[in-house]
């Protein structure tokens, strides 16, 4: 019998150039129903210091759940990315100038949100020199100056062919460095069209060499039709660039412009991979169809810094 929460194609690759049915979301796709109260506080701190987050800009199926804990990724430098990935919902075209008040705003919200973890992120701005990397290191000299007790994550662009622009992130100081690998090297050209696999796998690595003791993480999604020994590959190419901490999670189609999802990976294939990724040395795993880059990633981090310190003691 057909699995209905498959959709492989005669020549995976090209799964992205071709009109598919929607496949059917299996029961363990299943959003959280939570409470109006804490989110709409949320909202209304965010809205009140003019600010974008990528839950709502990409569309993300936890942004309830985090919203009511207070929680949210905020996106800076705009929200109009110069590039066109083929699963993200963000708008792409020519990006406005950067807001210098922005900074501020944002390490404003977290001090009013009383955010013990921040997670900052932003579009891919390929029309600037340094591709936005002042801007970030400048929202996190903020949130240290108004939040000086929240730790803070960036999940940055590539910066592709923009020398120096990792040293100025990293110069700032943040806590966590996270770069999205998004999927395997086969797709980049439909999936991450304009960014370079191993450009991105270099700049992991050099996260680290820049900083031993920083943190370092990466995600990829599943269902675009990959292998488990491509899944693997990338495993081993993050685990070469010493990346501690890896998310998986399920690819969800935002609209019919974007990639299908080929497959709805299993829970018990999630599992799998954890414990594959377990096995090869990183520190951290989350793997889960509603797993996110951002997704409980203060409770990670505690956890990561815990097990740090003890095997310091």
């Amino acid at each position: 019998m057909a699995n209905v929460y498959s959709n492989v194609p005669r020549h995976p690759e090209k799964a992205h150039r071709e009109e598919t049915e929607p496949l059917p979301r299996p029961a363990w796709i299943r959003v959280r129903a939570v409470g109006e109260d804490m989110r709409s506080q949320t909202m209304a701190v965010l809205r009140g210091h003019g600010l974008s987050t990528v839950c709502e800009e990409a569309s993300c199926p936890n942004l309830a759940e985090c919203w009511s804990k207070r929680h949210a990724t905020f996106l800076v430098m705009g929200d109009i990315c110069t590039r066109g990935c083929g699963f993200c919902n963000i708008r792409t075209g020519v990006p406005g100038a950067l807001d210098a008040g922005e900074p501020e705003r944002v390490a404003a919200a977290v001090r009013d949100m009383g955010l013990t973890h921040t997670v900052i992120t932003s579009v891919d701005r390929d029309d600037l020199s340094d591709g936005g990397a002042s801007h970030i290191a400048a929202v996190i000299r903020a949130v240290r100056e108004y939040a000086p007790g929240t730790t803070i994550e960036v999940l940055t662009p590539d910066f592709l062919k923009k020398p120096g622009a990792l040293e100025i992130v990293m110069d700032a100081g943040p806590d966590v460095f996270n770069h999205n690998i998004e999927t395997v090297p086969r797709f980049y050209p439909s999936i991450r069209p304009g960014a370079r696999y191993f450009h991105s796998i270099r700049l992991l690595q050099a996260a680290k060499e820049l900083s031993s003791r920083m943190v370092t993480k990466s995600g990829l999604m599943v269902g675009f039709g990959e292998t488990r020994d491509e899944i693997i590959q990338v495993m081993d190419d993050l685990r070469s660039a010493e990346v501690d901490f890896i998310t998986i999670g399920q690819y969800l189609q935002p609209t019919r412009r974007h990639a299908p999802v080929v497959d709805y990976v299993s829970p018990e294939t999630f599992e799998a991979y954890a414990s594959l990724a377990r096995g090869k040395g990183f520190s951290m795993v989350a793997a889960s169809p509603l797993t996110r880059s951002s997704y409980h990633a203060g409770e990670d981090f505690e956890r990561l810094r815990a097990q740090r310190q003890t095997g310091r003691d």
